[in-house]
Parts: C-alpha cells; sequence; structure tokens
C-alpha cells in the first residue's frame, strides 16, 4: 500500500521560505510509472497543482508559481521536497503530496499540512 506524509513547519512569516517534505512508503520514487507532486488548497478555493517531479527527477512547476518553486527529492530516504520562497499571506494553504500518473496526481495522496503565512 502506498503511503505519503507530508512534514514541515505549520507557520511561516512573510517573506520567507516554506519547506515541506514528503515521505513515502510503499513505493521507491524512482519507479518509473509515476510522477510525484504537491498541490495545495487555500482557504475558500479550489486545488491549485504546484509542481511534480518525475522518476528521472525532471521538474515541472505551475507558471504562476515557478519563479518561486522548487521541488527535489532524496531518493536514498524515499523523501521529495517543496521550498517556496517569498512567501506570502496568500501562499496559506493545506499542501498535499500526491503521487501523479502522466503528471496528474492520481488516488494516493497525503492527509495534508496547514501551512499559514503570518507574522
Amino acid at each position: 500500500q502506498v503511503q505519503l506524509q507530508e512534514s514541515g513547519p505549520g507557520l511561516v512569516k512573510p517573506s520567507q521560505t516554506l519547506s515541506l517534505t514528503c515521505t513515502v512508503s510503499g513505493e521507491s520514487i524512482t519507479t518509473n510509472s509515476y510522477s510525484w507532486s504537491w498541490v495545495r488548497r487555500p482557504p475558500g478555493k479550489g486545488l491549485e497543482w504546484i509542481g511534480h517531479i518525475t522518476p528521472s527527477g525532471s521538474t515541472y512547476y505551475s507558471p504562476p508559481l515557478k519563479s518561486r518553486t522548487s521541488i527535489s527529492r532524496a531518493t536514498s530516504k524515499n523523501q521529495f521536497t517543496l521550498q517556496l520562497d517569498s512567501v506570502i499571506p496568500e501562499d496559506t494553504a493545506v499542501y498535499y503530496c500526491t503521487r501523479a500518473t502522466f503528471g496528474v496526481p492520481d488516488h494516493f495522496w497525503g492527509q495534508g499540512t496547514q501551512v499559514t503565512v503570518s507574522s
């Protein structure tokens, strides 16, 4: 059974960097069939795709967030990480890590972690 678990701080100050880690169990993140993605849901809004990393380590980002986003991985730990720079209050959201098929999040998601951007 594939399981994903997000971890990271729940409160980040404006202009700082948000960093979240997703730990995957039950499947290697280097398996050829799947990518691994980050999505978020701001309060009162729909899901927003942030980006994903492929088995080979290539990354793809949402254009509005691309200049501030970096997704990396630690294959020895079976983890992948989101970094979002220069955060603003509008980055407040529940952040999810997911498995992705052809870049589209499929049915394996973490439980989500609330991140609030506030001074």
